[in-house]
């Protein structure tokens, strides 16, 4: 005999253990199905649903219901299995909280609440406008960690429904409940989070955008252009274009290594220095003109203006952030507007290039190392000529290293293979550009910042 009752329990274990593990995988299968919904905002209150109503299908209820919890224990939602989330019983408890009755039995204990028959169990408490009959119940506290996170409550209106093998489904049930929550309140901090940083580096891409230049200087017989897309919403790539104290024009292209808020800052910062060394502008708030010769004519005082402009940036990034790792390459060019003479510093970046009738007519080559590696880094002034009709080139990496949909680059050549065409003027070469990355990148995802300048001398009337 006790060997028969032995056996009995032993069945009944297993009838139980059985019965758990065919509600998590059944749990665990709409867990899968749903996360694939690309329904993102709506999946945790479908899979609350689906579980719910599971519960009361494999317990037998008639009816059941969950109450979600905020950590001072106020009901802040509820589910129901037999109708929408906003019944009036949800409305009516939501922003209570559960003191009585067997739910604020398990608030306090946290631990499964269960009555065969609601009449012999001082726990229930029948409210007057109850809309219908219970006689059995279940209260199961949902738990993780110290937190509770809610409470999922089965009723029958018959006694003796629930006993220890739906205890048992309870707990599997309670543990992948907690689970997603858990999960749920995560993905709403991380989404809250996210949304306040997209709103952070959408103040930082405004700021930015200010750094740039609103509009290229206008000079008689030049025309200037730009083209900037940053990969994400602030960027390590630069460009200016500005007049110095003397009449002459100053134009700069640059790029910080890496990418992000660290990288643009430190853009704002180099662009800033550059315009403060040329003499653009003094921090007295007075201008000042590098060199000596506003007036002169000279290439010299181009020549001492660009040499002491990039010196003076790379010295002051070099000793006050060198322990950022950060540096940027840039070309800074003067240009003499009346003569086409233009004395240039390249730090380290792609060469430019001066367009012609006949396509690439002179590089401008790099003559010194990169800006903020060394402090004692050496550079070297070029002079150039940008002759009537002729165009400077300006760009970064993210235009040659554009990727297209089949990861296929751009490349230098496909990019100078466009210069080929005179161009009269630099809107026209910038968008002529711009239009053949549009076609090669396609739906690609942006790899780089794709940035560049144009500075075109036009042809004198007759010639």
């Amino acid at each position: 005999m006790d060997k028969t009752v032995e056996l009995k329990a032993k069945i009944e274990r297993l009838r139980r253990k059985k019965t758990a593990l065919l509600t998590q995988s059944r749990l665990l299968q709409d867990f899968v199905s749903l996360a694939k919904s690309s329904a993102k905002e709506q999946m945790l209150a479908a899979i609350l649903q689906k579980t719910l109503d599971l519960t009361a299908e494999l317990a037998q209820a008639e009816t059941g219901s969950l109450f979600l919890l905020d950590r001072d224990g106020v009901v802040r939602d509820c589910i129901l299995t037999r109708g929408p989330r906003q019944a009036k019983e949800c409305l009516d408890l939501t922003g209570t909280v559960l003191k009585d009755g067997l739910a604020g039995w398990v608030m306090r204990s946290r631990r499964i609440g269960l009555i065969s028959d609601t009449e012999k169990d001082r726990r229930w408490i029948n409210l007057p406008d109850q809309p219908y009959t219970v006689r059995s119940a279940m209260a199961v506290p949902i738990i993780r960690g110290d937190e509770l996170l809610g409470i999922l409550t089965l009723l029958h209106s018959q006694p003796g429904i629930f006993h220890q093998g739906t205890v048992d489904v309870m707990e599997v049930t309670a543990g992948q409940l907690g689970v997603a929550l858990e999960s749920a309140k995560l993905y709403s901090k991380l989404d809250e989070y996210s949304r306040a940083l997209d709103a952070e580096l959408e103040k930082g891409r405004q700021i930015q955008r200010d750094f740039l230049p609103r509009e290229l200087p206008r000079l008689p017989g030049w025309d200037i252009a730009a083209c900037f897309h940053p990969a994400r919403q602030v960027s390590g790539d630069f460009y200016d274009g500005f007049l110095l104290p003397n009449g002459w024009l100053a134009v700069v292209i640059g790029d910080v290594c890496d990418k992000g808020i660290g990288s643009a800052l430190f853009m704002a910062l180099i662009r800033s220095l550059l315009r403060v060394f040329t003499g653009k502008i003094s921090l007295s708030g007075v201008s000042i003109s590098s060199g000596g010769r506003a007036a002169s004519g000279e290439i010299d005082s181009g020549v001492e203006t660009a040499l002491g402009a990039v010196t003076s940036t790379n010295e002051y990034i070099a000793h006050e952030h060198g322990d950022q790792g950060m540096f940027a390459t840039l070309c800074l060019g003067i240009i003499n507007p009346q003569t086409g003479l233009l004395a240039y510093v390249n730090a380290g970046h792609l060469p430019l290039a001066i367009i012609g009738n006949a396509g690439v007519r002179s590089m401008l080559n790099v003559t010194g190392p990169s800006v903020g590696i060394d402090s004692l880094s050496k550079y070297r002034s070029a002079i150039a000529r940008i002759e009537p009709g002729e165009v400077l080139v300006g760009y970064t990496d993210g235009v040659t290293e554009a990727m297209s949909p089949d990861d296929v680059l751009f490349t230098r050549e496909r990019f100078f293979s466009l210069m080929e065409k005179p161009a009269s003027s630099a809107p026209e070469l910038i968008e002529r550009v711009k239009a053949d990355l549009s076609t090669h990148i396609r739906h690609a995802p942006q790899s780089d910042d794709i940035t560049m300048i144009a500075v075109h001398r036009q042809r004198k009337a007759g010639n």
